[in-house]
């Protein structure tokens, strides 16, 4: 009976949700977009071309693992313990990682399973390479371990802490880092807090330490304690792309380049001054502290004897250029030929440049995007870094020159949560045809990731998209299309940029945001109360940095289409400028017939009219609210004792017959903070429009939404260019207003009509909108404050159901968004974002929670390159060299097998010999899988043996040639001096 009487009483005669039975209720989360906690480490795999990002633990979930490839491909891993991501690396198609309970776990790229783990006491760091089937673990008390990734087990291997057997009474040595030769992995550069170890695999023992010691009267990196001798702790130590020299970073900001033959320093330096470890001279002037260095990377260009230093840290303080530091060495000079002085003076640097980074957060870590190679610790030839800052933001910048890279269109959509973080989100349901046509021609540069495909998805009958808008803390706005969990025809990004339009880059906080259904026409709004409108269409200033600086306009309208970004030829371009200033930005409405309402925090409201352009309207909330006032306050007297200033909070345009009209006509509908929705007609006069109040309805409080519909069939009763061209033909929309407040909804015919309403009495509204369920009918959505989701009937108002969503931030619900598809978007954290459809009409696809990606990461085709060997040179002059077989052989020890990729790759050797043979050997000797494995085993071991015979073998003959040679030239030298005598005397 009630559902009846409200019917009636709205004015609504048809039941708009005959259909909709509570099962089609079926709130399920179908996908998620952002990083669900703050980044703690991150890897890249040139081979693969993908990207693995880990998260910290926090009150928003447990550490998760994001691994993305092109444009949507990504999956994500759970460990099943709760913990803190704090290391990952890519080996032979399979993911590493060590999280904060010191467990080692590895993960198939593929199925997104954890398929191996083990925890070790105390785990601080891990150190991989592309070519071996092993990772090394540092433990805290130094030691350094080893896992077996082909056989899932910890190996027998365990090297000692070296530095602690060398100085018994050294106290508090702990691990700091390793990294293998690039050249020879025989070789490990083991880093202890009180000095470094060059190891050798080969002689298993240690054959070099590195201990930095400033005398007195030498500045050191920081010029503390000059009167006395220090001994400055390690913080990294590293290999030069080449092998040929080793380098030690220090707290004091020194970084030391050593002889690692010999063991002498070369060189010693900080970000600012060089030869800081001798005595006196110019860099002994004062004391300066340092920013710890945070990661330093020896990196080269193609050629690895061309190389330079990227260090995060190691700046003073109070240094304005507290980015990246980019110092470049240039071609290293011949070891074997050049003086101490020129290797010296190599390492005082060509140049020196900071790669800026934004003011106020340090940079915490950053991953180099190397062209192709995995080899030289992934530094060799990169394009692009990803850098991480402490407040948890990414920023991608071009490599050397420190330009700044937009993510848009170059990394996975979630990437761009953080990069830098999202101030406002909205999303608009756009016609599909129109956003197909809605792709971006920018000029942009090779794309960062190129791996994985999509699975492919079927694609889904809806002629509506959902479109997200999110703006970030730069001022920019990225638009894309999250999709139903289908095929998503058009998922390129768009990008605009609200600071170039506005003319300034400082203090450009966006709050309001709205798109266009049928148009594609987007607007946003500022905290400084500025309005920018674009519109789709071509850039006649592209290519050209042509923005023409214009005077303050307050109230009035500028033309900013000079402001385009000038690599964006086709796409969303500025049009018009709206300087209201009357306080934020509240609210903006972009209507499909071209006009946009705008609502200020200072109580103000405007109208403008695109065709001109022009504003055509603004005025007080308080002055068209004035005609309410008196009965407002009699029947809600708190609400006129309580002083707060009105202000619009939403806006909508639509086409209805109003109450007392015998016509329809365009209406703009404005809600107030207090309560109040006032309707404005829209009415043609010669060339343009006025806009007339026609009436104010008081409600209970806040107005959340307001949604026009048609009361014969329950569409929405939009404003749009065809039923606008249709009122000159005399058509009439019977129109209704679902307003909802925080406590109340309410159906009312507008302007004035009482209607009917249902109070809202354990929990207060944040958002709601009226959803369509397709074949089915029309039903109201709410999303309240204590995170529940709960669906009314129209216009009975009758629950349908309801079910709480607790993933949601319940912090921030009333950011959320509802769409008129009945989908969900809720913050389940800082940076990211929950897609919940409502309605399982039978036509979704996706049911059945939150699941991992289908998409494949790993392409089987894509071969790792040979590792770096050493030189010619350096096998000549005695270097024994150990390949990553031989090195297999000396960690496993000979009982072990053979690796998966060692068994494989004999398999087509021996599938080759086979097939260079004609194929006879029928009646050849058959041999066992066993047998051959171990003849594998004992070949290698004579081979290693039978290298270094052949090194000693060649010394000796090296002596006994260099013998003769001095034999032969004596005699020389004698028989020249005999016979000067012989025609002296004769």
């Amino acid at each position: 009976m009630a559902s009846f009487l409200r019917g009636k009483q709205s004015g609504v005669q048809n039941d708009l949700s005959a259909a909709v039975v509570p099962g089609l209720f079926s709130p399920e989360e179908q996908s998620r977009f952002g990083i669900n906690s703050q980044i703690s480490c991150f890897a890249y795999d040139p081979v693969q071309s993908l990207l693995a990002i880990g998260t910290n633990e926090s009150h928003y979930g447990p550490g998760k693992i994001y691994v993305f490839g092109q444009q949507r491909v990504h999956k994500w891993f759970a460990p099943p313990r709760p913990s803190s991501i704090q290391q990952l690396s890519f080996v032979a198609n399979r993911l590493v990682s060590r999280d904060s309970r010191h467990e080692l776990a590895v993960w198939d790229l593929n199925t997104g399973d954890q398929v191996a783990k083990y925890t070790y006491t105390q785990a601080v760091f891990t150190l991989t390479d592309p070519m071996l089937d092993w990772v090394l673990v540092g433990l805290l008390n130094g030691d350094v371990c080893a896992y077996d990734l082909d056989r899932e087990r910890p190996a027998l291997l365990r090297l000692p802490n070296f530095w602690r057997e060398r100085d018994p009474h050294a106290r508090a040595v702990t691990f700091v880092g390793m990294q293998l030769h690039p050249r020879d992995i025989g070789q490990l550069l083991i880093a202890y807090s009180h000095g470094a170890v060059l190891y050798s695999f080969k002689q298993n023992a240690p054959v070099k330490f590195f201990e930095y010691t400033l005398p007195a009267g030498a500045p050191g990196g920081n010029g503390e304690g000059v009167g006395s001798v220090r001994k400055p702790k390690v913080t990294h130590a590293l290999w030069h792309p080449t092998g040929t020299f080793v380098m030690t970073a220090h707290v004091d900001g020194s970084m030391v380049f050593w002889d690692p033959k010999d063991g002498r320093v070369v060189a010693a330096r900080s970000l600012y001054k060089t030869r800081v470890n001798e005595p006196g001279g110019a860099a002994a002037a004062r004391a300066d502290s340092v920013v710890p260095f945070t990661k330093i990377s020896w990196c080269c260009k193609e050629n690895p004897d061309d190389t330079a230093l990227l260090v995060a840290g190691g700046h003073k303080p109070d240094d304005l250029d507290n980015g990246l530091t980019f110092i470049e060495l240039g071609p290293t000079p011949v070891y074997a030929t050049s003086s101490w002085e020129v290797l010296t003076n190599h390492f005082e640097g060509k140049r020196r440049v900071t790669l800026q980074t934004p003011p106020g957060a340090e940079v915490a870590d950053y991953c180099l995007i190397p062209r192709a190679s995995p080899h030289f610790a992934g530094a060799q030839d990169p394009i692009a870094i990803l850098t991480m800052l402490s407040s948890g933001e990414l920023i991608t910048m071009s490599f050397p020159s420190g330009y700044p890279i937009s993510p848009t269109n170059m990394l996975h959509p979630s990437l761009t949560f953080v990069s830098p973080y999202v101030q406002k989100m909205a999303v608009s349901t756009l016609n599909r045809d129109r956003w197909l046509g809605m792709v971006e021609k920018r000029d942009r540069g090779e794309p960062i990731l190129r791996g994985g495909a999509e699975v492919t998805k079927r694609r889904r009958w809806y002629d509506w998209r959902n479109v997200v808008q999110v703006a970030h803390a730069d001022g920019t706005v990225r638009i894309w299309d999250v999709g139903y969990d289908d095929e998503v025809e058009n998922s390129a990004l768009l990008q605009v940029d609200v600071a170039r339009a506005l003319n300034r880059y400082d203090s450009v906080e966006i709050t309001a945001l709205d798109m266009a259904d049928t148009t594609g026409e987007f607007a946003a709004g500022t905290r400084s109360g500025e309005v920018v409108v674009y519109r789709w269409g071509g850039n006649k200033f592209f290519g050209r940095d042509e923005a023409q600086p214009t005077a303050s306009n307050p109230g009035g309208l500028t033309d900013v289409a000079s402001r385009a970004e000038p690599s964006l030829k086709e796409g969303l371009q500025p049009l018009v400028l709206y300087e209201m200033m009357q306080g934020p930005i509240k609210v903006v409405s972009v209507s499909n017939v071209g006009f946009v309402g705008v609502g200020s925090e200072g109580g103000f409201f405007s109208v403008i009219d695109l065709r001109g352009p022009a504003v055509i309207f603004q005025a007080s909330v308080a002055e068209f609210s004035r005609p309410e006032k008196k009965s407002f306050l009699k029947s809600h007297s708190h609400s006129g004792s309580s002083g707060t200033k009105d202000f619009p909070v939403a806006i909508e345009f639509g086409v209805m017959t109003l109450e007392g009209d015998s016509y329809s006509s365009i209406a703009c509908f404005v809600g107030t903070e207090q309560g109040k929705v006032a309707t404005f007609k829209l009415l043609p006069t010669g060339e343009g429009y006025t806009v007339k109040l026609a009436g104010v309805t008081s409600l209970s409080d806040r107005v959340i939404a307001i949604c026009p519909i048609n009361a014969d069939n329950g569409h929405a009763a939009a404003a749009t260019g065809s039923v606008v061209a249709s009122l000159r033909d005399g058509r009439q929309v019977n129109g209704v207003l679902v307003v909802v407040t925080q406590t109340e909804i309410r159906l009312f015919k507008p302007a004035s009509a009482k209607g009917a309403s249902k109070s809202l009495d354990d929990a207060l509204c944040d958002v709601a909108a009226v959803t369509e369920i397709p074949q089915h009918g029309f039903a109201l959505v709410c999303l309240l404050t204590d995170r529940s989701v709960r669906a009314y009937t129209l216009p009975g108002l009758k629950e349908i159901g309801r079910k709480p969503l607790p993933q949601l931030d319940a912090s921030r619900t009333g950011a959320a968004a509802l769409t008129k598809t009945g989908d969900v978007f809720g913050w389940t954290g800082p940076a990211e974002i929950a897609v919940l459809p409502v309605w399982d009409d039978g036509t979704s696809v996706g049911r059945g929670g939150l699941r991992n990606s289908r998409d494949t990461l790993v392409n089987p085709a894509l071969a790792c390159p040979p590792r770096p060997t050493i030189s010619n040179f350096q096998w000549i002059s005695g270097t024994q060299y150990v390949s990553p077989t031989d090195l297999d052989l000396l960690i496993g020890g000979p009982d072990r097998p053979a690796s998966k990729r060692m068994v494989a790759a004999a398999a087509a050797e021996r599938s080759g010999a086979g097939a260079a043979s004609g194929g006879s050997g029928a009646g050849g000797s058959q041999e066992g899988w066993g047998d051959y494995l171990s003849r594998q085993a004992q070949e290698r071991m004579e081979k290693l043996t039978i290298m270094g015979d052949s090194v000693d073998k060649l010394q000796e003959s090296s002596s006994s040639w260099a013998g003769d040679v001095n034999k032969y030239v004596k005699k020389q030298q004698r028989g020249l001096l005999l016979g000067g005598l012989k025609k002296s005397f004769m």
